[in-house]
């Protein structure tokens, strides 16, 4: 097939649809994909796309036309002015793409307006569009604290609507997210499938090296905790530093904070108003590194706000700490605590309860299940999330659109 991905994120940015993208041309697919310039999570546009340069690459065999947008910044303004930017200068090329594709697939993160590009060359080149959701809006606009009752919010609910209802066929990354569709969006004529996400091959093949660093070779008996990923408000990573703080007097437990984001900044005044030497922070590493972080890790951390919305979510990083085989601990709800509890693969608390956090981790500590959580973790992800399971059903429902 001729596919058309539309994503307003792609290489060098950390998101899975890149690796999707180069899968799909592994299988045989010719790929273009409509993205935007680099600038997440650091907020501004890298050097390397300033002032019109590479607005046109190939990328291990993907196609990528990168189309104008302001970097998001560090304020609700700049962000606003990123999420239009992107949707206007894309709208705009692909009413004049030349080239016919078989198929439009959205890759929906935040914000959901990316799919109005996808909507343009559908309606103009009558071709059938597969939505992957994995935002939910305009309640994403909800938890970051936009109120339901506002003018904003009334006005994203429409264009939600719209959006989704524009799509032929809508795959989920949350079996929670169908809930959301129908109670609250009110979308029932369109099909709606549940499709995880899966973890890059890396994890996999490297799930038993270790770190090498220095942090955890001193001390045969210390615990490693590692959270890895986007350091945003709906992260909620101070409920780790908190956590943290609460265990400052065991010298044997060490808390990684791998990633980068808006609430970066925060979470490091944080920790240096506590004073924590517990809390170590590495910014955004390559995801060729992440492996090496993934090693030192006795357990694996995973927070969110504790919001209605958000507790519909299983973030991304959630299958990839299964694909490496390692136990997870959540302060989290919803749908993510369901999964974590059905797979026997780790221990969870409340969203933002950061003593139940540290509680949680010392009862870790103190756990002789461990390795059985490890090995649960990793056969759940095999039956449930594997990128062979996502890229069959994938193709297969592109398959179908083409048909």
């Amino acid at each position: 097939m001729n596919i058309l991905v539309v994503c307003q994120y792609y290489y060098p940015e950390p998101f899975r649809i890149t690796d999707i993208c180069e899968s799909l041309v592994k299988s045989g697919h010719n790929v273009t994909v409509l993205t935007g310039l680099p600038n997440y999570p650091e907020g501004y546009i890298l050097d390397d796309y300033r002032h019109g340069k590479k607005r046109n690459e190939i990328i291990n065999g993907v196609k990528v036309i990168r189309c104008f947008e302001i970097g998001r910044g560090k304020s609700k303004l700049k962000l606003f002015l990123n999420y239009f930017s992107y949707t206007i200068s894309a709208t705009l090329k692909a009413l004049f793409i030349k080239e016919e594709f078989d198929v439009i697939l959205v890759n929906q993160l935040s914000p959901v307006m990316m799919g109005i590009p996808a909507i343009a060359y559908k309606k103009k080149h009558h071709k059938k569009m597969l939505l992957y959701c994995l935002d939910l809006w305009p309640d994403s606009l909800a938890a970051g604290g936009i109120k339901e009752d506002s003018i904003i919010y009334k006005i994203f609910y429409n264009i939600s609507k719209w959006i989704y209802n524009s799509a032929d066929t809508i795959l989920v990354t949350s079996s929670m997210f169908k809930d959301y569709f129908k109670d609250v969006l009110e979308i029932t004529n369109i099909e709606i499938k549940h499709l995880p996400q899966y973890a890059e091959d890396l994890f996999i093949q490297n799930e038993n090296e270790s770190s090498g660093y220095s942090a955890v070779q001193d001390d045969s008996k210390q615990y490693n905790f590692v959270f890895a990923g986007n350091i945003g408000d709906m992260q909620s990573v101070e409920t780790i530093i908190k956590a943290a703080n609460e265990l400052r007097k065991y010298s044997n437990i060490l808390f990684h904070i791998v990633g980068d984001g808006s609430k970066l900044d925060d979470c490091k005044q944080l920790a240096n108003h506590l004073k924590l030497s517990n809390v170590i922070f590495y910014g955004r590493r390559p995801l060729d590194e992440m492996p090496e972080f993934y090693g030192m890790a006795d357990a694996m951390l995973v927070t969110l706000k504790d919001n209605k919305i958000l507790s519909y979510t299983l973030p991304g990083k959630v299958q990839t700490y299964m694909a490496a085989g390692k136990p997870i601990i959540g302060s989290i709800n919803g749908e993510t605590k369901r999964v974590i509890e059905q797979a026997g693969c780790g221990l969870c608390c409340k969203a933002e309860d950061h003593k139940g956090l540290a509680d949680l981790i010392l009862e870790f500590c103190n756990d002789d299940k461990k390795d059985n959580m490890a090995m649960n973790a990793r056969k759940y992800y095999f039956e449930n999330y594997s990128k062979e399971r996502f890229m069959s059903i994938l193709e297969h429902e592109l398959t179908n659109m083409e048909a």
